[in-house]
């Protein structure tokens, strides 16, 4: 019988040892977005203020990256939407405006300047398009 109380023993202490163990691990660290991207454009800073649209490219001349992302927005220039590139040498005046610290940075701003669609790096081409499209289709319906 004092055999099987020690045993009895011995599981709960072991089973309390790996409790406190648990406890004492670090969580782990958090996984959120680590560069906020504006959220409202002041459509008299950008060209093009007289289109329903804007896309903004924010580079840089030492990003491979940023070129990419440029050739992926000339894809949405049409009759309501024009683009403009930032470049950090020719206008870093509008990246610490907008708080712009990692590029590429594309954003597509509506009439209002309000943030429609922000991304950060380069953009996938469908994604990109995605975004101009349920963007134009927000606008309609409240136009509509």
């Amino acid at each position: 019988m004092s055999r099987l109380v020690i045993a009895a023993v011995i599981v709960l202490i072991s089973f309390g040892a790996a409790e406190l163990l648990r406890r004492r691990r670090p969580d782990a660290p958090t996984q959120g977005s680590i560069v906020p991207l504006p959220q409202q454009l002041d459509r008299i800073d950008f060209d093009h203020s007289d289109l329903v649209w804007l896309a903004v490219v924010f580079s840089s001349a030492t990003c491979e990256a940023c070129e990419e992302a440029l050739v992926k927005a000339r894809t949405l220039v049409g009759p309501d939407l024009g683009l403009q590139e930032i470049s950090w040498q020719s206008d870093p005046v509008l990246h610490e405006r907008y708080n712009i610290d990692t590029v590429p940075a594309t954003i597509i701003a509506g009439p209002d300047g309000a943030v429609e669609a922000a991304f950060l790096g380069n953009p996938p081409t469908t994604e990109l398009w995605a975004a101009m499209e349920a963007a134009r289709s927000r606008l309609a319906d409240y136009e509509g």
